[in-house]
């Protein structure tokens, strides 16, 4: 989108809210924290995921991903996407991650509705959510308020980004530091129900794991279904469902395949291997009854919990003009 989109009456009195919102001195997030300053902002970027969804459905998984890498790192405040040599973005971690183009789409359109008021965090936040309910997911409300960082290192990613080989106890220590708990984990890794991964990523656990050639936790039938996807020693780019049958519906097949021995990722599979995380997956599972737990309504209120992880509100941080810079005073 280019061009001029504001005229000099728009322009003054937005501007005249981004200063009154940038004087507010809140201390946490709160739903509909942009009702007056700015009231269409949730509006304008639904509309602009789903735009950017029509054309291209990976973005779903992509922005989720895009917000969970965020708030583990910094807390959520969009340091995610801050270009620069080193930023977060060049982690290997975050290598594969996308959707900052709809990012940036979204804040153009809010600089030009109510200039300086919408921080990119909060569309980062709620492109999030978006993103789930276009895959078929439930919606929550999203608490919003936060304000952007000005830092953004490629090394603060070490050690704190779950990663594809860590055992249940490190996964439970990396959550349990940004203040989640077990059920938030295993809630939260069910949004590998949509998505994909590289077979560089996980191809280690088909051919050298063991001196029986695969990793034994995976399903021998699936073995060579992932073989047939992914030949040893070829394309490791290629992209494969994380959630083999439903890989574009945000549903609790993702689970089902754990139960199976199907989970892609060693780390997934593992919440099959743990008495607690396999109790929360066999719960997600229960259609009915006292132990049932509801995948979608239990993901809204994790969600909400990690949003909320060291944001900055007030006078920290700042609100960017554009996500991929800092601004320049």
């Amino acid at each position: 989108m280019e061009g001029n989109c504001f005229n000099q009456t728009v322009f003054l009195f937005t501007l005249l809210l981004a200063i009154a919102a940038s004087s507010v001195r809140g201390h946490s997030t709160r739903v509909g924290f942009y009702s007056s300053t700015c009231p269409r902002a949730e509006s304008i970027i639904k509309s602009t995921v789903e735009s950017h969804f029509k054309l291209d459905p990976t973005i779903a998984p992509g922005l989720l991903r895009m917000h969970f890498h965020d708030c583990f790192v910094r807390g959520c405040d969009a340091s995610i996407l801050i270009d620069g040599p080193n930023a977060e973005k060049t982690a290997p971690a975050s290598q594969f991650l996308k959707g900052y183009k709809v990012i940036d789409d979204a804040k153009f359109q809010l600089e030009c509705e109510c200039p300086g008021v919408v921080s990119c965090a909060d569309i980062l936040a709620l492109a999030a959510r978006d993103s789930v309910v276009l895959t078929k997911g439930t919606s929550w409300a999203v608490p919003t308020g936060r304000r952007d960082g000005t830092v953004s290192k490629a090394s603060d990613t070490n050690g704190n980004m779950p990663g594809f080989q860590d055992t249940v106890d490190v996964l439970k220590q990396k959550f349990a530091a940004k203040g989640l708990n077990t059920r938030d984990l295993v809630t939260l890794v069910g949004a590998h129900t949509i998505g994909t991964a590289a077979c560089e990523v996980f191809s280690y656990r088909l051919y050298n794991f063991a001196s029986t050639g695969a990793d034994p936790s995976i399903n021998p039938a699936f073995v060579s279904h992932l073989q047939a996807l992914c030949p040893q020693n070829r394309d490791g780019s290629r992209q494969i469902a994380l959630d083999t049958g439903s890989a574009d519906r945000f549903d609790t097949s993702f689970f089902a395949n754990l139960r199976e021995g199907k989970g892609i990722l060693e780390s997934d599979q593992r919440l099959w291997t743990d008495d607690l995380t396999k109790k929360f997956v066999q719960r997600f599972l229960e259609v009915r009854g006292s132990l049932g737990l509801s995948f979608n309504v239990e993901f809204g209120k994790s969600m909400v919990k990690m949003s909320n992880i060291e944001v900055k509100t007030g006078t920290m941080g700042e609100i960017r003009k554009v996500c991929s810079k800092v601004n320049e005073y």
